[in-house]
C-alpha cells in the first residue's frame, strides 16, 4: 500500500526478479498517509460506535498493550487502525514474552500460522508451543473446528468439550485404555497401493478446475500441463453449444494458456490462435495437454493445446493441435487508464437487449444458463460497455479460476448485441488473442469496456465491480463459428491451420480527410533530390504499374526496388512516408482478379520492406475500372491520400470510393478421412526428403494418408545424415521407401528421377521441401 507509482516501481521490480506478483483490487491504502485523506470522512461514520470492556483479554496491535478499560475500542481507535502501523510481530513477542504458549488463528482460512511459526522459532524460549487454525478454505464446518480443537486437545491444550457433547456425556465416566500393550497383528487381505493422484504417478498436482496435473520437462526447462474434460466432470461446459454439438469455448483455452503462463513464470499470453474448435463429446471425454517450451533469449515461451478424444484407435496417433501462441514475462504496465468507477459511463446509451439469448438459439449458437450471464448494454461510439456476472450456482467456483471461461466468454456477447458485427445474424468466437493480461483472480462479475476496431477486431478491458482492473486484451479477432463447420459426429472439418487474405472495406463515417503534402518520385535520384529540400513533405508517391512484355516484371520491381532502398537509406525522410501505387495489382472488389501480375511482384518486394521497416512504406492498390486516362500517378492517388494514411493500415486498396484492407480469414475446407486419397498403389516424390521437413511430411503422409511407396530426393540421398534410420521408421510403420540422390534444380536430373517411377505405382503426388535459403534484407 502507498503511492501510485512507488507501487508500479515495486511491481516492476519484483516481475524483474522473477518474482510472481499481482495488485490486489482494493481502492484505498492502508497504513500510509493516503488514509488521512478520510479522516474526517471515518469519524462521521464511526462517530456511533462504542465498546464495552472484553471479557476476553485483548492484547491490541494498535496500543501494543492490554485492552481492558471501556470505551478503549471506540471510533477513533479503529481510524487509528487502518492508519497506523500494525505491530503484530511485536505483539505476539509480548504474548511468548508473558508465557503464552498455544496460538489459534480464528479466520476462514489460516495466513498468520506460518509468520507466528516463525516468531516463535527465533524466540527461543524452549517451552512446547502449538501454533494452529480454526477453519480453513473449503473446509468452512463443523468437522473442521472440532479437528482443529483435536490438534490443541493432543498437544496438552485443556478443550472445554462439553459443548459439543450430548447432554448425559458429563454423566458417564470415561473409559480408560487397557493397559497391556496393543497387539498390532491384523487378518485382513493386504492389497498393493494402487496410483490414483498426481503425486504417485510422478507429477504435480495443479490446483484449477480445468487442469490435473503438470509435468517439468527437464531437458528443455519447457513443461506439460494435462487435463481430462468431459460434460460429466464438467457439467457447465454444455451450456455452449453450435448446432446442437458442445464446442468448448475460445475463452476455455485462453484460460488454460494463461494458467500454464502462470505454472512458467510469463504472466502475459502475448498471442493464442485458435486453429480448430475442440468438440466436447456428449459421451466419455477428451484428453488435453497444454505444453509450454523452454524459455528463449529474451524469456518469451511458446505454447500449445492439443486434444485427442478418448477411444481413438491407436490411442494416442490422433492428437489435433488446437491452439498455439507465445507467452511473456513482460513486466510493462498493461494497466488501464480507463476510469471503471464512474458507471454507467457518462453518454453512453442503452441497447435493448429482448430475448437476446433466445434469437441466438434460433441461428444455432445454444447458451444455456451458465453463459447466459449479460446483464446490460451501453454504446457510446466505438466503445460497448456491458455489465456481466455469473449465475449463482458458478459463483461459488469463480474463486478457482484465473477467469471463469463463462463469464469472459459472456463479456464477449456484447460485441454481438451491440450490434457491430458486419453481419448481425452471425455470433463471433474468439479465435485469435492478442497481449491478454490476468490482473486479478477469482472475479464472479465484471464491467466491460470493448473499442471495437473493425467489424471483427476489438480490444477488451474489464473490471470488478470495485473499478479494480481484472483482465485486459490488447486486441481480438472474432470469427464466426458456424455449424456447417461441425459434422454430427464432432469432428470439424476446418483444415488446420488454413487461412485465406479477404479485403474487409473500411468504415467510411470518419468524413473526409484532407490529403498530407506530397510529392513525386520515379527514381532514386528523385529521393535523394527530394532529402536535400528544406521543407520535406509529408508523402512521397511512387507510380508502380507494370508495361507490356517479357521483361516488365524484372524492370519495374528493380526500379521500386532502387526507390525503396534509397527511401530508406536517405537522411531527412525518417518521418516521411512513401506511398508504393499500384493499379489493379491485389485481388481486391468484386472482380476479385490481379489485372498487373508486375504490380503483383511490387506487392510481394515492398511487403518484405515494410515487415524490415514498420510505418515508412505504404502500399496503395487504385482501382483498374477506373477509366485508363487516369494512370496510378500522385494526382490519381491525391484524393484518397488523407483517408488512406489517416487509419495506419500499411497496405490499402482503392475500389470505388471505398477503401479495403486485407485480412486474414480462416479457410474452411472438408479435412479428408484417413483413406488413402493418394490412391493404394500410387507413389508420392518428396524434394528434399531426408531433410527435417521432407521427414516430417513423409512420416505425415504414412501414417495419415496410407501412402505406401515413398521416393525421397536428395543432393546426398542415400548417405545424408539419418537416412537410414527414416527409412526403418517408415518401413516399420508399413511403407516402402527408396532414397535417391537426385538435385531437384538440374532438369536433367529431375526428369531422370520421374522417370524412374515404374508404371505399375504411377506417381500420385510431388510434396516438395527442397530448398536453398540465401537471407537478404532489402538494403541488401
Amino acid at each position: 500500500a502507498g503511492d501510485a507509482q512507488a507501487l508500479d516501481e515495486a511491481l516492476q521490480s519484483l516481475s524483474d526478479a522473477g518474482v510472481r506478483v499481482r495488485r490486489v483490487a482494493v481502492d484505498y491504502a492502508s497504513h500510509t498517509r493516503h488514509v488521512e485523506d478520510i479522516r474526517e470522512t471515518l469519524a462521521d461514520t464511526l462517530s456511533g460506535v462504542e465498546a464495552q470492556a472484553p471479557m476476553i483479554p485483548f492484547y491490541s496491535t494498535v496500543t501494543g498493550g492490554w485492552v481492558q478499560d471501556a470505551g478503549a475500542l471506540d471510533g477513533g481507535y479503529w481510524y487509528r487502525n487502518l492508519r497506523g502501523q500494525v505491530g503484530f510481530g511485536p505483539a505476539v513477542a509480548e504474548l511468548i514474552r508473558q508465557g503464552h504458549r498455544a496460538f489459534v488463528e480464528v479466520s476462514a482460512h489460516p495466513v498468520l500460522v506460518q509468520p507466528v511459526t516463525e516468531i516463535l522459532d527465533d524466540a527461543e524460549s524452549g517451552a512446547a508451543t502449538v501454533v494452529t487454525g480454526s477453519l480453513r478454505r473449503e473446509e468452512g464446518g463443523l468437522r473442521r473446528l472440532l479437528a482443529s480443537m483435536a490438534e490443541l486437545f493432543v498437544r496438552g491444550v485443556p478443550v472445554d468439550w462439553s459443548g459439543v457433547l450430548p447432554a448425559d456425556a458429563a454423566k458417564s465416566t470415561p473409559v480408560e485404555l487397557p493397559t497391556y500393550a496393543f497387539d498390532h497383528q491384523h487378518y485382513w487381505l493386504h492389497t498393493a497401493p494402487t496410483a490414483t493422484d498426481a503425486a504417485s504417478l510422478g507429477q504435480t498436482a495443479v490446483d484449477h478446475p480445468l487442469l490435473g496435473a503438470v509435468v517439468r520437462l527437464p531437458q528443455s526447462d519447457g513443461l506439460v500441463l494435462t487435463s481430462r474434460l468431459s460434460l460429466k466432470s464438467h457439467p457447465w461446459l454444455g451450456d455452449h453449444l453450435v448446432g446442437g454439438v458442445v464446442v468448448l469455448p475460445g475463452t476455455v483455452l485462453a484460460e488454460l494458456a494463461v494458467r500454464a503462463g502462470d505454472e512458467a513464470g510469463c504472466g502475459v499470453l502475448e498471442e493464442l490462435v485458435i486453429e480448430a474448435p475442440l468438440v466436447v463429446p456428449e459421451h466419455g471425454g477428451v484428453r488435453v495437454q497444454v505444453a509450454v517450451g523452454g524459455p528463449s533469449e529474451n524469456g518469451s515461451r511458446t505454447v500449445e493445446i492439443h486434444a485427442q478424444r478418448e477411444g481413438t484407435p491407436g490411442d494416442g496417433e490422433t492428437w489435433t493441435r488446437h491452439a498455439t501462441g507465445a507467452l511473456s514475462d513482460s513486466a510493462a504496465d498493461r494497466g488501464s487508464e480507463y476510469d471503471f468507477a464512474a458507471w454507467p459511463p457518462l453518454g453512453a446509451k442503452p441497447v435493448e437487449a429482448g430475448d437476446f439469448y433466445g434469437g441466438l438459439a434460433e441461428r444455432g449458437y445454444e447458451y444455456g444458463p451458465a453463459f447466459q450471464g449479460v446483464r446490460a448494454v451501453w454504446r457510446r461510439g466505438e466503445e460497448v460497455f456491458a455489465e456481466v456476472a455469473l449465475p449463482e450456482e458458478q459463483r461459488k467456483d469463480a474463486v478457482k479460476f484465473g477467469i471463469h471461461p463463462a463469464l469472459l466468454d459472456a463479456a464477449l456477447h456484447a460485441h454481438t448485441l451491440s450490434g457491430t458485427t458486419a453481419d448481425g445474424d452471425t455470433v463471433r468466437q474468439p479465435l485469435d488473442w492478442n497481449g491478454l493480461v490476468l490482473h486479478a483472480a477469482g472475479a464472479s462479475a465484471l464491467r466491460v469496456r470493448l473499442l471495437l476496431d473493425g467489424s471483427d477486431v476489438l480490444s477488451l478491458e474489464a473490471a470488478d465491480e470495485t473499478g479494480g482492473l481484472v483482465v485486459s486484451a490488447d486486441s481480438l479477432v472474432m470469427r464466426a463459428l458456424s455449424a456447417e463447420q461441425l459434422t454430427p459426429s464432432g469432428d470439424t472439418v476446418i483444415a488446420d491451420s488454413l487461412f485465406r487474405v479477404e479485403w474487409t472495406e473500411l468504415p467510411t463515417d470518419r468524413g473526409p480527410v484532407p490529403a498530407p503534402s506530397w510529392a513525386p518520385v520515379a527514381s532514386a535520384e528523385d529521393v535523394a533530390a527530394l532529402a536535400g529540400t528544406a521543407e520535406v513533405p509529408a508523402v512521397a508517391v511512387l507510380e508502380a504499374v507494370g508495361g507490356d512484355g517479357e521483361d516488365s516484371v524484372l524492370a519495374l520491381t528493380s526500379r521500386v526496388l532502387e526507390v525503396v532502398q534509397a527511401w530508406l537509406s536517405a537522411s531527412g525522410l525518417e518521418e516521411s512516408r512513401l506511398v508504393v501505387a499500384t493499379r489493379g495489382a491485389v485481388p481486391a472488389g468484386s472482380e476479385a482478379a490481379v489485372s498487373d501480375p508486375a504490380g503483383a511482384a511490387v506487392w510481394g518486394l515492398v511487403r518484405a520492406a515494410q515487415s524490415e521497416n514498420p510505418d515508412r512504406i505504404v502500399l496503395l492498390d487504385t482501382d483498374p475500372a477506373a477509366p485508363a486516362s487516369a494512370p496510378a500517378s500522385g494526382d490519381a492517388v491525391a484524393p484518397v491520400l488523407g483517408a488512406a494514411l489517416a487509419g495506419g493500415e500499411p497496405q490499402l486498396a482503392v475500389r470505388g470510393t471505398a477503401l479495403s484492407v486485407p485480412r486474414l480469414a480462416r479457410a474452411t475446407v472438408q479435412v479428408p478421412d484417413a483413406a488413402p486419397v493418394f490412391g493404394p498403389e500410387g507413389t508420392v516424390l518428396i524434394t528434399g526428403g531426408t531433410g527435417s521437413l521432407g521427414a516430417l511430411a513423409a512420416r505425415h503422409l504414412v501414417s495419415r494418408y496410407g501412402v505406401r511407396r515413398l521416393v525421397l530426393a536428395g543432393r546426398r540421398g542415400p548417405a545424408a545424415e539419418g537416412a537410414r534410420e527414416l527409412v526403418a521408421e517408415l518401413t516399420e510403420l508399413g511403407a516402402e521407401v527408396s532414397v535417391v540422390a537426385c538435385d531437384v534444380s538440374d532438369r536433367a536430373q529431375a526428369e531422370a528421377l520421374l522417370a524412374s517411377v515404374p508404371d505399375e505405382h504411377p506417381l500420385r503426388g510431388v510434396v516438395h521441401t527442397a530448398g536453398v535459403l540465401d537471407a537478404g534484407v532489402i538494403g541488401a
